[in-house]
């Protein structure tokens, strides 16, 4: 049982700014480009349902590209810095 949660702990969950603007763009990519196809196809055969379902398949496929943190999200981290050590305690100010 703690191997389970050792390896659930050990998943990635979060992704770079830049991975977040790439999921962004790749989203609204796959969503318009499914948007189009479904409003052009229902057009043609004069379905309105068969365009909103061309749609919403778009949109469960964006969901599953661009949700989850894979690791083309996660190829630029950032740097963060160390934290520094203060000397001083921090002040506690007391209204009387």
């Amino acid at each position: 049982m703690a191997g389970l949660i050792q390896s659930f702990k050990s998943i990635q969950t979060h992704m770079d700014y830049d991975g977040q603007a790439r999921a962004e763009k790749l989203s609204r990519i796959i969503v318009t480009l499914f948007g189009a196809v479904g409003l052009i196809w229902g057009y043609a055969i004069q379905e309105f349902s068969q365009a909103l379902y061309i749609l919403a398949a778009g949109c469960l496929m964006a969901l599953i590209i661009t949700v989850p943190p894979w690791p083309m999200y996660r190829r630029k981290p950032l740097d963060w810095q160390k934290p520094q050590a203060t000397d001083t305690p921090p002040k506690n100010k007391k209204k009387k």
